[in-house]
């Protein structure tokens, strides 16, 4: 037993599509996503620093470099379906918690597993850098379907997962790093030139109102 097994499933996760099923001008892997997530909870780490707050970054970094790795085996399920009802997403999980658990006992060598399980358990706790990642993972996915609305895409479902995305990231409000998002980076990203500009403006305003 050694560490073929992971480093080889580290493929298996650039063709694992995010959201599935859906009309999409541009695809992203669930490898392309953890990478940006990591880019993102880089920043979001920087402005939480400059704030005066201690940041683990290399627990960070674990944190969401392998935040979805787990769907390498259930696939990405759609946003809408995952989080329907808190039994699902329950159930959900604890499919995913056996099926990594199975795999860090069978395919990681042993002076490896408490790495692992580490690593790969459930990174959006209650510590900063697990409240980190629940933003960065959300900011990426906020910039995802953004993407698509800006480029005209029909498909509402990524209007709803832009909503879905930043109600989210509204929660972590009293976060320096969400206090900047939503002061310098949101509103850059709302005076792109697009042609749904106007409505997007208009639903992100009353996301902002609601969670004040």
């Amino acid at each position: 037993m050694g560490m073929n097994q992971f480093l080889q499933s580290l493929s298996d996760l650039e063709t694992i599509d995010r959201a599935p099923g859906y009309f999409k001008f541009e695809q992203h892997s669930v490898a392309a996503h953890s990478f940006k997530v990591a880019e993102v909870a880089q920043f979001l780490g920087d402005v939480e620093e400059q704030a005066g707050h201690k940041v683990d970054w290399r627990l960070l970094y674990e944190k969401s470099l392998n935040h979805d790795y787990t769907e390498r085996f259930i696939g990405d399920i759609k946003t809408p379906v995952k989080y329907a009802t808190p039994q699902l997403r329950q159930m959900l999980a604890d499919v995913e918690s056996s099926l990594t658990a199975n795999f860090i006992e069978n395919e990681i060598p042993k002076q490896f597993q408490a790495a692992y399980t580490r690593r790969l358990g459930e990174g959006k706790d209650d510590t900063l850098e697990g409240q980190i990642l629940s933003v960065a993972d959300k900011v990426d996915l906020l910039y995802e379907s953004f993407g698509e609305i800006q480029k005209g895409n029909p498909e509402p479902v990524f209007t709803e997962i832009y909503r879905e995305s930043l109600t989210t990231i509204l929660k972590f409000k009293q976060m320096a790093c969400v206090q900047y998002f939503l002061t310098e980076v949101l509103p850059e990203m709302l005076a792109t030139d697009f042609s749904d500009r106007q409505k997007l403006a208009m639903l992100t305003d009353n996301l902002l109102k609601q969670g004040d």
